[in-house]
């Protein structure tokens, strides 16, 4: 089978402290690492031995995961497996990136965070532009804050224009329609991200060819529906696979809502679903390949449904 899945440990340390996150600066025992360490090592065992299906897999860690030797070593290892297509990490790059050259550049992307005033708007750009010299994909994006738009038309202007810049809707910020103009005129997908999507009864992937996977193993259909489907490690969960609607009335986060079949994401993200990248960065249509072109990925889409 063709399975997504979202791997999130125990690991809940995070070097920054952004006031917008609540799961800003933890700290975690010398046990709590080496039970992560063993998780994620259990993970990637999994995953190396699942030659008979084809994996796609994005690690969301409430910390950050790219500081620890064992997320480096483990994403770089399992990029080079042929029956895994992608392997990306959300991260604030703020860890080093000689590693990268040990991963393979045509499975490994990063989605990137910049996120202002916990790093030097130079040094992060200096570590964007290392990823993009080794070959990585990556997106990267900010949190529409209004103390951060500057900073995200700065980056904005100093990124190659095929590197797509996305901006995140603050949680419980609502933007008038002069804010939005302003975020959309960075990221024209901005549209998707402004208001929580209406999902409740609604056919999503997640369930069915998207899982979420835990530290445990526990397997569920997103981060965000606690009902439990199984276990990764008895393969009790492959029998609780199948289509089945959101049991929830909204969906207002895009690790979510991007698996909606009532939404075009899959088309507008086609082939980098898992990293944010679109098929053709908005605004921007020599970035786009002819096929993208045809479909009209490089148009403001429509504001949320």
């Amino acid at each position: 089978m063709d399975l997504t899945l979202l791997y999130r440990g125990p690991l809940a340390s995070c070097d920054y402290d952004c006031p917008y996150c609540p799961f800003a600066k933890r700290r975690d025992t010398p046990a709590q690492l080496r039970a992560d360490r063993a998780a994620l090592g259990r993970f990637a065992d999994w995953a190396r031995q699942q030659s008979g299906d084809r994996l796609s897999l994005l690690f969301t860690p409430w910390g950050e995961g790219l500081v620890r030797s064992w997320y480096r070593d483990t994403l770089a290892a399992l990029s080079h497996e042929r029956h895994i297509d992608r392997v990306v990490i959300q991260t604030n790059l703020s860890c080093r990136t000689d590693w990268l050259a040990d991963a393979d550049p045509d499975t490994l992307a990063l989605w990137c965070t910049y996120h202002p005033g916990q790093t030097p708007y130079d040094r992060f750009l200096r570590k964007a532009r290392e990823v993009a010299a080794h070959g990585v994909r990556f997106s990267v994006g900010v949190v529409g804050l209004p103390e951060h738009l500057e900073d995200a038309r700065r980056l904005r202007a100093a990124l190659p224009g095929h590197v797509y810049l996305w901006v995140n809707a603050a949680e419980g910020h609502t933007y008038t329609d002069a804010e939005a103009e302003q975020w959309t005129a960075l990221d024209p997908l901005f549209g998707y991200s402004r208001h929580p999507h209406r999902s409740a009864g609604l056919p999503c992937r997640t369930g069915e060819s998207v899982i979420s996977v835990d530290g445990d193993g526990t397997v569920r259909r997103c981060h965000f529906v606690r009902a439990e489907l199984g276990n990764l490690y008895d393969g009790s969960y492959r029998a609780a696979l199948a289509p089945r609607g959101c049991p929830l009335a909204v969906c207002d986060c895009h690790i979510g809502y991007v698996h909606l079949e009532t939404l075009p994401l899959y088309d507008v993200f086609a082939g980098g679903v898992l990293e944010r990248i679109p098929a053709a960065v908005p605004g921007n249509p020599a970035s786009a390949p002819d096929g993208a072109r045809v479909l009209g990925l490089v148009a403001v889409p429509p504001g949320r449904h």
